[in-house]
């Protein structure tokens, strides 16, 4: 038999096609066993870091970090950085850093570890022209800084062998993968509009689109609701692939609905043009689970057991389906099924080996995002497309603030009262101690602090550490976010769980307050929060919180990531106070695309004389009503009422319902399933009559389409203004006092309420054949400050009234 060194690929000079980084390669290529998430938590990437950077400073002069390595295998070129060389005694390192007993390592991860630092050493070999080598695995526990080292001595033939044996198993799939790549970029050029035409502002969406792909630019796009926003961008970003030797497209959007329509849009095309090209849609790993009830490893979860055996086929067999269409929830969760393997991550894996991704927000931007880390571990040239950008800001905001309870802290005490090890006890009582003592010196509700208190901090990062270590002494290393859910589940069937339910919850939600607390600064705050007593009462319990007011700094290196990115949405005025919250480069284009609606299709009448103010509220209930009724009376069909609140909306629904009871009203509940947010929006037919009363900036407030008669009005009742509370005053001072990004009322309350007014009127017209009518209710919308942030293809149809004229029909 041929030896890999013999076979015809590494005879015959084929220009390079594919190029592949080491640890890509090994984990293709080396991965065996079990799905298997227990040697954890991992050290974070700060500790990673001064983790390398402390063995390298223990090394002896001239030992080298960070070495670049390539080699090419017939057409395949595999790139990658050892972590150290110590050219002295001839020593090629791979460092890792974990936390708790190394003993508890899976075997499979050890391997994967060793087949990385083969193929590093057959490199070195190979550019060094060595004989041999020797390898050292270095694991380092960030806890201690105790190092453990596993060295073997290797000839560089066998090396070689090895890393050509790797290279073998990988290069059919590379072969694989170049074709796609030629075949995509191929009908991706060819691509066409798979519409007739343009809808007007459509046109100037894509072309906008278009250029800053070409260009590596960012975009920042507002476009009014109706025109085709998902297509034109998806089209035109897709057009830019093969131009821009662009790896993948993201598609990210806020919420389920903006997921759907990318989708729809991917499926059109492929429909109308089958172009070759892989689409995935990623969910959340509660919504993809098949066994909540159990642990992501082998022991526990059958679809974990050899997972990583089945994955070569499921993997295949998944890019075969995805050339009949998006890889949609539905269908990826049928190839993972057919395989026996885990839906979940099997989306993860596919996303390394498809051209679009459509998926939330937190897949990019959030801390520990899995987009953005494999962007960052391939060296994949991205473009993005964010959805519905005016929720960035709010979203992002969310993604790096964090809460930490003094009555989850009682709970997990509690929890292991008499069952937990005594040190466990201690770092927790220690921690409750020093959260006493800081309730003690609040003065008010809300009791501000310019930082998290060391002291409070060191204690609280004991008690991390030996909850941790309890962990693994507990269940054998079981991980944290893994296991959280069969604990659940245990709980609930009142079986035994080895560890817990609330300490487990309660070391999660600590973990990721330390990870804030290394990023606060003065884009952020910190405050203490009661949670209903007196703070100063021994039983008094509180909430620590770290809240993050400009998220700029964090999404700065996102967009650095990309190629390009493109933002659009119907609400961004004003677009340069927009573009500094998010933290877009001055380079950024701004475009307006023009409404392709006339102010005649939509008639907009503003009751000057109601207040909708929190005080004025009960006062606001029969002007409100009566608008309402003699709309209805003159043009009865389907319309939908915006109210600022649960609790107002109920009341005005109330009286409502009493005073008119011949009009059909359907209402949206507190905490509604898809299926009834569904059901809600199917009472909305064509011929249908009556109104529906929903919370603005709720799940009916944007994101949904209703023409044609389905819709032909909508009330809103408020100016969408959030509360007036100790966290928005905060909020709007620190913005002032920082200076560069604008007046801190306007952005705290101003721009978030109209914002979410502008995308309740713009579910009313969405087809230029569309005619209806718009109440605005709140003497407010008479500013001219207000005003000046409305669309502006509304114009002279702004008609501010009171509230006692009568309402005339406008039918669409």
């Amino acid at each position: 038999m041929a030896t890999p060194t013999e076979t015809p690929l590494t005879t015959i000079e084929l220009p390079p096609r594919f190029t592949v980084a080491v640890r890509t390669l090994c984990e293709f290529t080396a991965k065996r066993g079990d799905l298997d998430l227990r040697f954890t938590p991992s050290p974070t990437a700060q500790e990673g870091i001064a983790g390398h950077q402390l063995v390298a400073a223990r090394r002896p002069k001239g030992y080298q970090t960070e070495v670049s390595l390539s080699g090419r295998y017939g057409p395949l070129v595999v790139r990658g950085r050892a972590d150290g060389f110590d050219p002295n005694v001839g020593q090629l390192e791979e460092i890792k850093t974990h936390k708790g007993p190394l003993s508890r390592q899976p075997d499979n991860h050890r391997d994967l570890h060793w087949a990385q630092l083969k193929v590093y050493g057959a490199l070195l070999c190979a550019s060094q022209g060595r004989s041999e080598l020797q390898l050292a695995l270095v694991y380092l526990d960030v806890a201690t800084g105790k190092e453990t080292v596993l060295v073997e001595r290797w000839s560089a033939s066998d090396l070689q062998a090895f890393w050509h044996r790797q290279a073998e198993a990988f290069l059919s799939w590379a072969l694989q993968e170049a074709a796609h790549r030629d075949a995509r970029d191929a009908s991706l050029l060819s691509l066409t509009f798979p519409h007739a035409t343009f809808r007007q502002g459509q046109r100037t969406l894509a072309e906008g689109v278009f250029k800053v792909a070409r260009a590596g630019r960012c975009l920042l796009a507002q476009a009014p609701t109706g025109i085709g926003k998902t297509m034109a961008t998806v089209f035109s970003q897709l057009k830019a692939v093969s131009q821009q030797k662009l790896d993948k497209v993201f598609f990210l959007t806020a919420k389920t609905s903006g997921r759907g329509m990318a989708l729809v849009a991917l499926n059109t095309l492929h429909t109308a043009q089958s172009p070759s090209l892989r689409s995935l849609e990623l969910v959340a790993r509660d919504k993809s689970c098949e066994h909540p009830d159990k642990a992501c490893h082998g022991a526990s979860c059958p679809l974990a057991s050899g997972f990583y055996d089945r994955l070569p086929a499921a993997r295949q067999a998944a890019v075969e389906q995805a050339m009949d269409g998006p890889l949609v929830a539905a269908v990826l969760r049928r190839v993972a099924l057919d395989h026996h393997i885990c839906p979940y991550y099997l989306g993860q894996e596919m996303a390394r080996w498809v051209d679009v991704v459509v998926g939330d927000y937190n897949h990019f931007f959030d801390l520990h995002a899995m987009l953005f880390a494999l962007t960052q571990a391939q060296g994949w040239r991205v473009a993005l497309l964010v959805d519905e950008a005016h929720n960035l800001t709010e979203r992002a905001r969310k993604m790096y603030s964090a809460e930490l309870r003094q009555h989850s802290l009682a709970a997990a005490r509690a929890a292991i009262r008499t069952t937990g090890p005594a040190r466990l006890k201690r770092k927790l009582g220690s921690l409750q101690s020093a959260w006493r003592k800081l309730n003690q010196v609040a003065t008010s509700p809300l009791h501000p602090l310019p930082s998290l208190p060391d002291d409070w901090l060191t204690a609280l990062q004991s008690a991390v550490t030996a909850m941790a270590e309890y962990f693994n002494e507990a269940e054998g290393a079981l991980g944290l976010a893994e296991a959280t859910s069969r604990s659940t589940a245990l709980h609930s069937e009142g079986q035994l769980d080895p560890v817990p339910q609330a300490l487990r919850a309660f070391c999660l939600e600590a973990l990721h307050l330390c990870k804030i607390a290394e990023l606060f600064d003065e884009h952020g705050l910190c405050d203490l929060t009661s949670n209903g007593a007196q703070l100063q009462t021994p039983r008094s319990l509180s909430s620590l919180n770290l809240r993050n007011v400009v998220p700029a700094p964090y999404l700065i290196p996102r967009w650095a990531a990309a190629h390009s990115a493109t933002l659009f949405s119907a609400t961004l005025q004003p677009m340069e106070h927009t573009r500094l919250m998010l933290g877009l480069p001055e380079s950024t284009a701004l475009l307006e695309v023009e409404s392709p609606f006339a102010a005649e299709q939509l008639r907009v009448e503003v009751a000057h004389s109601v207040s909708t103010r929190y005080a004025h509220r009960a006062h606001s209930l029969s002007a409100v009503v009566g608008i309402m009724a003699r709309q209805f009376a003159a043009q009865p069909g389907n319309y939908l009422a915006f109210f600022s609140s649960h609790d107002y909306l109920q009341q005005v629904a109330s009286e409502f319902q009493t005073a008119h009871t011949q009009v059909p009203v359907w209402v949206q509940q507190r905490r509604m399933s898809e299926v009834d947010q569904q059901s809600f929006l199917d009472a909305f037919t064509e011929y249908g009559q009556g109104i529906a009363f929903a919370v603005l900036g709720g799940s009916f407030g944007e994101g949904i389409d209703l023409p044609g008669r389905r819709l032909i009005g909508a009330f809103i009742a408020t100016m969408g203004l959030p509360q007036v509370n100790p966290v928005n005053e905060r909020m709007r001072k620190r913005l002032d006092e920082l200076g560069r990004y604008g007046n801190g009322y306007n952005a705290v309350y101003l721009y978030p309420g109209v914002q979410r007014v502008v995308q309740a009127a713009g579910r009313v017209i969405r087809t230029t054949t569309d005619r209806g009518v718009l109440h605005l209710m709140d003497q407010r919308y008479g500013k001219a400050e207000v005003q000046g942030l409305l669309p502006g293809w509304w114009g002279r149809s702004v008609k501010v009234n009171s509230c006692n004229e009568e309402s005339s029909a406008t039918p669409k």
